[in-house]
């Protein structure tokens, strides 16, 4: 009865002592470590005693920076802070300090315009206005020009044309080419009068800005039908969200709206893939070269690709170990080379993305796959910074006389005439009611974050000036925050229609 007992004891006091030793014998080996490590440290010390001057004492080279702390005179504090601001004269930290203040304002701008029932996007368009020369470099000029210094804007850039791309490329998927083919029979006519008939008043209009408020470098043209363009394009992601938002995407308006923006938008980035090769080429031979290179690209694009590309994925998905990690990065480079091919051809490399996009497999589980991944990523880091990097080209400070605020009020009512009103008249043609006809003008006459991508291609190729880009800016952010109000006007007036008509 004694023996397991006893055993039961002993066995728990023998582990014990074995744990006990295996514990001193480690501290006594990291004392031991230390003590050599200090006695190596001191040699070391007192043998560097005994060696000579360093040879630059000799020529008389000035102390580094960071020793101004040790020169007569210099407050300690004072030498901090400055080391503080020259470390944030690095591109790296001045990076980093701009990315922060970029997507609080961004993040902080959208949650408030959710708030007041518009979409979040409309308030990161104007938290990125109003970071630039607008508001903060007006009421704060000197932290304005030290976060946003012009030496530091080509990373800013390259990261929001990057941002930008991946934004396209999402675009392209959510354009479904199938159902598009079968909503584009009764949608066809709307959408293209929708891009007709603003794009015929913004040529108009050009009649009488190209000489007060033209690009220095651009013709005519170019400049008509560019000015055309920012008339006529509708932002099909933010309209998409807004009939998410309310419930209308399954309806006859929703489905048409849909169709009839995703129609004009492959229309309108056609005209200005047209545009930018006309404005970027030199002579009719070589606007005529580059615009049958890019034909030949979409063909293969569309005729070739697509229809393999499924098969290509999957090879990818199974031999790959990691299907999913496999899967991304060969449609990152599918992407990138696609802006690569579009770019060297002398078009945009956004029209690249939005092609890689659009001839993506139509299978559901892909897309959620990589729009999980890619648009989240785009939305909440990249895009502020393209909104940044457009709130720094526009200088609502321009616009400091009467009739700079009059033209861009102008641009307002035309751009309004020309989408809402077009297509509400087009629609009420084919047989939709005056309410639901005006319900499709309004969804159509949002723009925002196209319009100002196709902004910022005109700027950057010379097309517009700085005073005509800010108020198309304007208009882009005027005309999208109508729509959720007009809806609403249209719901309003739909529902005491509904009230007069009820029998008694």
């Amino acid at each position: 009865m004694t023996q397991p007992h006893s055993s039961g004891v002993t066995i728990p006091v023998c582990a014990g002592l074995l744990v006990h030793a295996i514990i001193m014998k480690t501290v006594l080996i990291h004392l031991l470590a230390l003590v050599i490590f200090g006695l190596g440290v001191f040699a070391a010390f007192e043998q560097g005693r005994k060696l000579g001057a360093p040879q630059s004492a000799a020529v008389g080279v000035p102390p580094p920076p960071a020793a101004a702390a040790a020169l007569p005179g210099v407050e300690p504090s004072a030498s901090l802070l400055a080391n503080l601001k020259e470390n944030l004269q690095d591109p790296l930290p001045l990076l980093f300090l701009q990315l922060i203040v970029i997507i609080l304002a961004a993040r902080l701008a959208g949650a408030l315009a959710v708030k007041i029932h518009q979409p979040a996007v409309i308030g990161e368009m104007i938290a990125g206005i109003l970071l630039g020369p607008s508001l903060l470099g007006w009421a704060a000029p000197a932290a304005f020009h030290f976060i946003f210094q012009p030496s530091s804007l080509g990373s800013l850039r390259l990261f929001s044309q990057l941002g930008v791309c991946l934004f396209m490329f999402v675009v392209g998927m959510e354009l479904d080419l199938d159902k598009l083919k079968q909503q584009a029979k009764t949608a066809v006519l709307v959408s293209q009068m929708s891009i007709l008939f603003p794009y015929l008043l913004g040529v108009i209009a050009a009649l009488f800005l190209f000489t007060p408020l033209a690009g220095a470098n651009t013709t005519f043209p170019v400049f008509a039908l560019f000015i055309g363009i920012s008339m006529s394009i509708t932002a099909f992601p933010v309209l998409a969200r807004i009939l998410q938002e309310r419930g209308l995407t399954r309806t006859p308006l929703g489905s048409t709206a849909i169709a009839c923006a995703a129609t004009g938008d492959v229309a309108a980035w056609s005209i200005l893939a047209f545009v930018v090769a006309k404005a970027k080429a030199q002579g009719a031979l070589a606007v005529a070269f580059t615009i049958a290179l890019l034909t030949l690209f979409v063909l293969v694009m569309l005729l070739g690709v697509r229809p393999r590309l499924p098969q290509w994925i999957d090879y990818i998905s199974h031999r790959s170990g990691t299907a999913g990690k496999g899967v991304m990065a060969a449609v990152l480079v599918f992407l990138f080379a696609s802006a690569l091919a579009t770019d060297m051809m002398g078009i945009h490399a956004l029209f690249g993305a939005f092609l890689a996009g659009l001839v993506m497999p139509s299978r559901g589980e892909l897309r959620e796959f990589l729009q999980a991944r890619l648009e989240h990523f785009s939305a909440v880091f990249l895009l502020p910074l393209f909104f940044a990097f457009t709130g720094l080209r526009t200088q609502v400070g321009l616009l400091d006389d009467t009739a700079g605020w009059l033209i861009c009020l102008g641009l307002v009512v035309v751009a309004t005439v020309g989408k809402l009103g077009g297509t509400m008249l087009t629609a009420r043609l084919t047989g939709v009611n005056w309410l639901d006809s005006f319900a499709l003008g309004a969804l159509m006459n949002t723009r925002g974050l196209v319009e100002l991508i196709a902004l910022n291609t005109g700027y950057d190729l010379g097309i517009l000036s700085p005073r005509i880009f800010t108020m198309l800016v304007i208009m882009a952010l005027v005309t999208t925050c109508m729509t959720g109000p007009l809806l609403s006007l249209a719901d309003h007036l739909r529902a005491r229609k509904s009230l007069v008509t009820r029998p008694a």
